[in-house]
């Protein structure tokens, strides 16, 4: 006997949830990797905080009704009820005496409540279509409560009005649902769907659609979700929401936010690799909130299929990305790598050792910098590509006071310490009253309220950056430090298309600060941005500081604006992510 109910104990639980496991790949029977989406949760990195009640709408064109049931260990739909096709508007309410609002507005006040009183009709039913059928006898509905059906009547506030209720409904018990609750309800009204109670593990799921629509897309929160959507009350509080959709409708997500969207296609095909990357390898990032990934720039920027404006989410040619790069990644030695992407570097990227202390020589070698001589084709789109953050000496004594540094004295003087690809890894700040503070590479953006770590002050440089010219006689040519040649001729390049052709008209070189020059004539050449620092430290003082750069973001991985420009150049998105990450693959998970 106890083993039989050690077995239906593990059975019930079996049907009320199957999570999958942390960190492993989730495929469907259909072959497709599934994702789980944050999109309501009190983790930090969620835009949209716990929900008391969360409302769903169909997308008119894109499915109509809703199914209710779980996700089994496959992240396959386990469906236990459904709605009719004029259903269009849900919302799940946690279960609780409730007055909720087809509003997100917490200023919206309803006079709509929801009761967590009910009167359970007596009997056990093994088929949906039986228990649906008694709760319409009843004017009730199908509750699906610890792995069963159950027939339930009413959404009372309190004990006593279920009570008398129950006197015109003869017999019934007086039930109500524990912590982990939730009921689902045509919006606006009362009238409660269906119920779901599996306790602290159970997981209500909603899948769009009973009308066999080829696409569903869902409003929920301002924007049109494809795939799923997962319930659950963690810890008993408020309800935590998820979109639970496959890999590649969730990388079309992602790409026309994180990058243009009518950006050029082998840029965005570059942006939807790394996308699928980071995710693919990143899949128990948030698990302990019930969801792979968040939808905030903390992970990737994730709106679904876009809001009402017509500007605004996948367009033609990132879905297009999306599909020729699909199941494409990249990896190391044969392991998916780790990916980073920025808006722009303003001439260079940086080593991920001096960012983030990351083993560049062993384990991540390609997470080294490389100068970047295509980013500044787009300088004149490029808003933050130059940058200029002017300071008086007051004013930034205030800007560092506001940071909790040099109470009571004021800036003296900056020591600014260079990489070798000229970005700023630490700044010094010397104060009137002879104590120093030092800023890591870290925190220098936003002690200094500036963009990047890419940037001079007052003009100040460590050093004059030379600019290469043609080698007079006897001069040698030298290539990647590798070695030296005597001429140019009979040589031949390869240019970003795959193309071999002789060396011939005017040829260029670029130098380790990302400076484009002729190679020949007076040696002057034409330089795409103000000479960087190459090293070394620098100390700047003065009653105004003019901070100077270029770029935007952490300095690390691949730049955007350096995809964008490459792709104009003719370069493939393989190709571009093979510059920003040298010695990687660009392959089939």
């Amino acid at each position: 006997m106890g083993k039989k109910l050690i077995q239906l104990a593990a059975a019930v639980l079996a049907i009320c949830l199957a999570v999958p496991l942390a960190g492993a790949v989730t495929t469907n029977r259909n072959g497709e990797v599934m994702i789980r989406v944050g999109l309501a949760s009190s983790n930090a990195h969620v835009p949209t905080g716990e929900l008391e009640a969360a409302n769903l709408e169909n997308n008119t064109g894109y499915g109509a009704g809703y199914r209710f049931g779980y996700y089994d260990g496959g992240l396959n739909f386990v469906e236990l009820a459904r709605t009719g096709a004029g259903t269009t508007q849900v919302s799940v309410l946690k279960t609780q005496n409730l007055y909720y609002s087809s509003s997100y507005s917490s200023t919206t006040i309803s006079n709509t409540v929801v009761g967590c009183y009910h009167i359970q009709v007596p009997g056990s039913f093994s088929a949906y279509a039986d228990a649906a059928a008694m709760a319409e006898s009843y004017g009730g509905f199908v509750a699906w409560i610890d792995g069963a059906y159950q027939v339930r009547v009413g959404a009372y506030t309190s004990k006593s009005e279920a009570e008398r209720a129950m006197s015109g409904i003869g017999d019934g018990t007086i039930v109500g649902t524990s912590s982990y609750g939730m009921s689902v309800v045509k919006t606006g009204t009362s009238q409660i769907l269906f119920q779901y109670d599996c306790g602290e593990s159970g997981r209500l799921a909603i899948q769009p659609d009973v009308t066999g629509a080829g696409e569903t897309r869902t409003w929920f929160s301002g924007y049109k979700y494809r795939g799923g959507f997962q319930y659950h009350r963690r810890n008993g509080g408020n309800l935590t929401v998820v979109n639970v959709l496959p890999l590649e409708d969730y990388i079309n997500g992602v790409v026309c936010y994180e990058m243009g969207r009518d950006w050029p296609l082998e840029a965005l095909k570059a942006q939807a690799i790394c996308a699928r990357t980071y995710v693919m390898k990143n899949l128990n990032k948030h698990d302990s909130y019930g969801f792979d990934i968040c939808p905030s720039d903390s992970c990737q920027v994730y709106h679904g299929m876009g809001s009402n404006r017509t500007d605004f989410g996948p367009s033609q040619v990132s879905m297009q990305a999306v599909a020729e790069t699909a199941g494409m990644v990249v990896k190391y030695n044969g392991k998916l790598a780790e990916v980073f992407y920025v808006s722009s570097f303003g001439g260079a990227s940086e080593d991920a050792k001096n960012i983030w202390g990351t083993d560049t020589v062993n384990e991540y070698p390609y997470l080294r910098g490389v100068v970047d001589p295509y980013e500044a084709d787009l300088d004149d789109r490029n808003d933050m590509s130059p940058w200029t953050k002017t300071y008086t000496a007051a004013q930034l004594t205030q800007q560092l006071q506001s940071k909790g540094l040099g109470t009571g004295t004021s800036v003296k003087e900056l020591e600014l310490t260079y990489s070798q690809l000229g970005n700023v890894l630490r700044v010094v700040v010397r104060w009137a009253n002879g104590q120093s503070s030092t800023i890591g590479v870290d925190k220098i953006r936003s002690r200094f309220d500036v963009r990047s770590i890419r940037f001079t002050v007052n003009g100040m440089g460590a050093g004059d950056v030379s600019q290469p010219g043609q080698p007079s006689a006897g001069e040698d040519i030298f290539v990647n430090d590798a070695g030296k040649l005597d001429s140019l001729e009979g040589k031949y390049v390869i240019s970003g298309s795959g193309a071999v052709s002789s060396v011939g008209g005017t040829a260029y070189v670029i130098s380790g600060t990302g400076s484009i020059s002729e190679l020949g004539g007076s040696g002057s050449g034409n330089t795409t941005a103000a000479p960087q620092p190459s090293g070394g430290t620098v100390t700047v003082s003065g009653s105004t500081y003019v901070f100077s750069g270029g770029g935007w973001g952490h300095q690390v991985g691949m730049s955007q604006f350096g995809a964008n420009a490459m792709a104009r150049r003719g370069f493939t998105g393989d190709q571009i992510i093979t510059f920003y990450f040298p010695g990687v693959q660009v392959t089939h998970y």
